[in-house]
């Protein structure tokens, strides 16, 4: 009997690993022979755990669809049981906990399958892992591996569930087939259609939201993105091209380059083409490999061919059949060549991590900054995400970069956030803060231009010195009593918080009026746009004050309670530039022509931050859509031609003239361009009319035409607009505001309609504009809104909802919405 115990003690690891399956044995078909759902993915890191010591499997939240997010952490079994010591003893290395530590093992993160379609990635996961702890232990001893398979759950099942209902089998490889062109909107982005590679920094979503609370907790020291593109490129690795921030080290650069290397000696083995520092720039911190640099890591991003154009497999131009097998096996093979560098310089990793965190040299000390509190608020909550340390000043005046007069001014600082770049994440501060990121090349992947003091809508100063400041924050809980004999109360109206007010009341049937005037009850001043809630107009709603104080206590809103209607000023609670606020039937348009990611910024914005209920209509249906039905009609940004057909535009004509509101959004505005009774005209640029003239002849050499187009470009640019604040489109704004200009569209001056927010002389104040794009912009409008009959449209050519970070924008959609064919403008 103990002979036999003695035996089965001996041989139970082999029995115990021989329960482990890969991949292929796992799913029961060969690994990128097809798609995998995203719940098999799961299975098989739960198997895998189960049947591994060497790999501990976690959730780490949901998605929108109940999907779960996870994340495996691989090393050896050693290492696993000490795990929070390894961890925190990287978080002492780098001066986010306290207390001396000098870590061994490097920390690599690697995520896959951020954007959906682009579905070979969460295979090679797969086979990473397998690969992994079957074939390379050795590189395990000295290296913790944090593995998130599926960045984008409900993108990837989009993709793979359209494709497994589509295809042919045997799948079929030509381009015309219809398994190789996804339907709108594809599978790319998430569920509220947003790019998961741009929302790193914004956090907008809620896949970003949990991933970095984990991300926070380990730092790791090098991060990959596996990512597609188009299937006529082979396939990207590091280093990247040219912008790199300059946050960004000297080591950082060698490291991507080291790295680069040893991908390419098993890509040159295998007889593989790749390419690298072309396309894929290091500058817009919001991206899966520019975020982590700015947090200290080597972050990278890894291209293959196929996107979800590929599929099983497919023809491309140069009559080459691209296999997700083929696929596969690249991705498997970059994974594990950079767990392999990391392995043999886990000593360089961790002393140059910790030097990236010693902020000795930046240029900025602290950024100062005041205004309106609920934006300071929602910055504040920004910062917190990501673990950014801030404190409040406790009075003084503040020398440096004034960011309204862009050049060196002062700013009170009393009661002002004041977050310091001497701090652990000191790097990533500069980066958000800094007033005008420098560019090495105008050739950039994404937008140049994010500063968040812009961003937000407040006063700010740079300061090169350290501005004390302590961690009590001076906004003051709100408390609102009821008034039973109150004639009605009033709230500001300056925020998006007040917005979210507004929706609250509207849906809880309390009627709410707005101001065209500025008010003037108590001794107290209220802004236009300012919202009032009449007992009057709430006769019959028997719980009126303290369902209204319960709503205001609840989301921190200020209510002046007025014992009259009488005003101190001209306009009383009853005068004709006082408005009610129709619970407004809102639409808006998705489908083939519109663009998925600005009708996905505004499904999220209307949904998780206005709260507020729209109608979806697809573009396939609006030719029998009753429109008497709606108030306001909303058209994300797309191209309108061949959906706003001549009868459906007369249709709708109609229907603004009977008092219906279209809010016509970017490229979306250019479908009234030239239509009568619109107004709408598009400005002509002087370098266009010369480009135009048949005596010019494009002599620009070959070799220097990409450059050269970018004259013509914008890429994400921060303009200075005038604004015309009496006009309800630009209510709870100030004389002027600073909008993120995305492109070089330019319309002129609407001569009969409004003129809200508009340009004379372009003033870019950060990113990169090119001349004659610049030039272009004189004379033209932001926001502006034209009269048809009872109703009207409203033009916005700066898409204030884009990302969902341009805090301070998002106040014009709402007035949009609400405060519009009042009859009194």
């Amino acid at each position: 009997m103990t002979r036999t115990f003695a035996f089965f003690l001996y041989f139970l690891p082999c029995l115990v690993f021989a329960q482990l399956k890969s991949p292929s044995e796992f799913l029961g078909y060969e690994i990128g022979t097809q798609f995998s759902r995203h719940a098999d993915v799961v299975a098989y890191f739960e198997h895998v755990a189960a049947n591994s010591e060497m790999v501990k499997y976690a959730d780490y939240g949901k998605t929108n669809e109940r999907r779960r997010l996870t994340y495996a952490v691989i090393s050896s079994a050693e290492n696993l049981a000490n795990l929070e010591q390894i961890r925190t003893d990287n978080l002492k290395n780098i001066g986010i906990l306290n207390g001396a530590s000098s870590p061994e093992k490097a920390i690599v993160w690697l995520s896959y399958n951020v954007h959906g379609n682009e579905a070979s990635s969460s295979e090679a996961a797969m086979n990473t892992v397998y690969k992994l702890i079957t074939e390379h232990t050795d590189w395990l001893k000295n290296t913790v591996i944090i593995m998130d398979p599926n960045v984008n759950p409900d993108g990837r099942d989009w993709y793979v569930n359209w494709y497994n209902q589509v295809k042919a089998s045997p799948y079929n490889p030509s381009r015309d087939a219809v398994e190789h062109h996804e339907p709108w909107p594809g599978g790319r982005p998430n569920h509220y259609l947003f790019d998961l590679n741009r929302d790193w920094m914004w956090a907008s979503q809620i896949e970003t939201q949990q991933r970095l609370k984990i991300y926070n907790q380990w730092m790791p020291q090098i991060h990959v993105d596996f990512h597609e593109q188009f299937i006529n490129n082979p396939y990207y690795f590091a280093p990247g091209a040219e912008p790199y921030h300059d946050i960004i080290t000297p080591f950082q650069r060698e490291f991507q380059t080291r790295i680069g290397k040893n991908n390419a000696k098993y890509f040159d083995e295998n007889g593989w083409l790749f390419f690298t520092r072309e396309s894929f720039d290091l500058l817009y911190p919001s991206y899966g490999d520019t975020y982590p640099l700015f947090m200290g890591a080597i972050g990278m991003t890894y291209e293959q061919a196929g996107h979800g154009m590929a599929g099983l497999g497919i023809i491309n131009d140069e009559e080459i059949k691209l296999t997700l097998v083929d696929r596969v096996a690249h991705h498997t093979t970059t994974g594990l060549s950079t767990i392999e560098v990391a392995s043999q310089q886990a000593a360089s990793l961790n002393s140059e991590f910790r030097k990236f965190f010693q902020n000795d040299n930046l240029k900025y000390k602290s950024f100062v900054l005041k205004g309106n509190p609920d934006n300071l608020q929602a910055l504040a909550e920004l910062l917190d995400k990501h673990e950014i340390k801030y404190g409040f000043a406790t009075g003084g005046k503040v020398s440096g970069f004034n960011y309204s007069d862009y050049k060196k001014g002062t700013l009170d600082a009393d009661g002002a956030l004041v977050v310091s770049t001497n701090q652990p994440k000191g790097k990533m501060a500069q980066v958000l803060f800094e007033p005008n990121a420098a560019l090495s090349t105008p050739l950039t992947y994404d937008i140049t231009a994010w500063s968040l003091p812009y961003a937000y809508g407040l006063e700010a100063v740079a300061s090169p010195t350290l501005v004390a400041s302590n961690a009590a924050n001076p906004n003051k809980t709100v408390v609102n009593i009821a008034s039973p004999s109150a004639a009605g109360y009033i709230a500001k109206w300056n925020s998006m918080q007040d917005a979210e007010f507004l929706s609250a009341l509207l849906q809880n049937d309390i009627k709410v009026r707005f101001s065209e005037n500025e008010l003037g009850f108590g001794g107290k001043s209220f802004g236009r746009g300012s919202l009032i809630i009449t007992r009057s107009d709430n006769k019959s709603k028997a719980d009126f004050d303290t369902t209204l104080i319960e709503i205001a206590n609840e989301m921190g809103r200020q209510l002046y309670a007025s014992p009259t209607s009488f005003a101190d000023n001209l306009t009383d609670f009853g005068s004709q530039y006082v408005h009610l606020i129709k619970n407004k039937k809102v639409a808006v348009l998705q489908g083939e022509g519109t663009s998925s990611l600005s009708y996905g910024a505004l499904w999220h914005f209307f949904e998780t931050q206005l709260k507020y209920p729209i109608t979806s209509i697809n573009t396939d249906d609006i030719g029998g859509i009753e429109w008497s039905d709606y108030d306001v009609l909303v058209l994300p940004d797309g191209n309108y031609k061949s959906i706003l057909k001549d009868d459906i535009f007369e249709n709708l004509e109609t229907w603004i003239g009977k008092g219906g509101r279209i809010v016509a959004i970017g490229n979306a505005v250019g479908v009234f361009e030239g239509k009568n009774g619109f107004d709408l005209k598009k400005n002509i640029s002087e370098a266009e009319k010369k480009k135009d003239s048949l005596s010019e002849g494009n002599l620009v050499p070959y070799a220097q035409r990409e450059l050269e187009s970018t004259k013509d470009m914008i890429t994400g640019s921060i303009y200075k607009v005038q604004l015309d604040n009496t006009h309800p489109l630009a209510f709870g704004y100030g004389d002027t505001y600073y909008t993120l200009k995305l492109g070089n569209d330019s319309y002129g001056f609407l001569k009969d309609g409004y003129n809200v927010g508009y340009i004379t002389e372009p003033e870019s104040v950060s990113g990169f504009s090119g001349e004659a794009a610049k030039a272009a912009l004189k004379n033209s409008i932001v926001f502006a809104e034209t009269k048809k009959g009872r109703g009207s449209v409203v033009f916005m050519i700066d898409d204030v909802s884009f990302r969902s970070f341009w805090q301070n924008g998002k106040l014009f959609l709402v007035n949009a919405i609400f405060f519009g064919n009042t009859g009194s403008y």
